[in-house]
């Protein structure tokens, strides 16, 4: 029996610049389009809260996998997500800065919408930081603004790390740096903002050098893999920063660590996430805007989004994800 059709709200970065051949949420966008649901565009910057209840400026979008002609947006309207939409996609790239916070702040206020990932559970899960609730799946990880606790933890492990921001995206502000850097405290001085900013610094695992996994979960379950290959001239793995796209496999120790993480994430009602692994350990878990879904489908011949959406639809007619999975 064909589900009732739903409308979709998507809050996200501009949807006229999104890259059709990569982008995860152009294709969650195309699959509800593709079943007859109405899908509306949002930017963040225009939900508003009146007399408590969320509104936004909504846009009808038209997509096609079609460079440069993908989105063909309607006339705007006003619109109360609780009464005119069923479910709200917040699919906003980081940086996690004070208007994203706000604008997922606002998205708390939804009562009959469903909401995914759950703006709660985003606020709580900071990317970097939510992987420490399973810290023993972890390579050392140390979190502080202190230069001299940053060297001597460096020293610790022998003499090389890596840190990055709190709040960054795609590798932005990740370096790895040794005690042989000549740059090494400007580094740090710039990382730390002179000591005022918290940053991660991790044990630099070499097993980067054979791939950085991507592991899409789906209410804690595992979904489909990616390998990403860092050039030469590169310790980041990032696609967009020079990374390969490899294929990968979901193996036993990955099921393992999403076996350990599915509780907390449903709980926190985290739908859908991206882990990374690096050499079996976990490093990251990404809630935001996770990515990965094309380039999963391109090596295995799948459609992830149609996974997705099926569950989104089972979640529409009632299911709780709370207690779903």
């Amino acid at each position: 029996m064909p589900s009732p059709h739903l409308t979709f709200a998507f809050v996200m970065d501009p949807v006229e610049s999104i890259d059709i051949d990569a982008d995860t949420t152009f294709v969650l966008m195309l699959e509800a389009q593709a079943r007859g649901h109405r899908v509306l565009y949002v930017d963040p910057a225009d939900l508003v809260v009146s007399d408590g209840r969320v509104e936004a400026r909504v846009r009808p979008v038209t997509l096609r996998r079609e460079a440069g002609r993908h989105a063909d947006l309607g006339p705007p309207r006003r619109s109360v997500l609780d009464d005119d939409v069923d479910v709200v996609f917040q699919r906003t790239d980081p940086p996690v800065d004070a208007e994203y916070v706000v604008a997922t702040q606002i998205l708390t206020l939804c009562r009959r919408a469903r909401v995914l990932n759950r703006p709660e559970g985003i606020l709580s899960a900071n990317e970097k930081l939510y992987s420490l609730h399973f810290a023993d799946l972890m390579a050392e990880t140390l979190v502080t603004r202190s230069i001299p606790q940053l060297v001597d933890f460096m020293t610790r492990l022998g003499g090389e790390m890596i840190v990055k921001p709190l709040e960054g995206k795609g590798g932005e502000g990740i370096f790895h740096v040794c005690h042989a850097d000549r740059n090494l405290f400007s580094i740090l001085e710039q990382s730390t903002r002179f000591g005022t900013r918290r940053i991660m610094a991790q044990r630099y695992l070499p097993a980067v050098r054979r791939g950085d996994k991507r592991i899409l979960l789906l209410e804690g379950k595992p979904l489909g893999a990616l390998m990403r290959v860092p050039s030469e001239a590169e310790v980041r793995a990032n696609l967009h920063v020079g990374g390969r796209p490899e294929r990968a496999s979901v193996d036993d120790d990955d099921r393992r660590i999403a076996e350990r993480l599915a509780p907390l994430l449903r709980r926190d009602g985290l739908f859908f996430v991206g882990i990374d692994v690096i050499g079996g350990f976990l490093t990251e878990v990404n809630v935001t805007s996770p990515t990965g879904v094309q380039e999963v489908n391109a090596f295995d011949g799948t459609r992830l989004e149609a996974v997705i959406l099926d569950r989104v639809e089972a979640l529409g007619r009632g299911a709780d994800p709370q207690v779903s999975g």
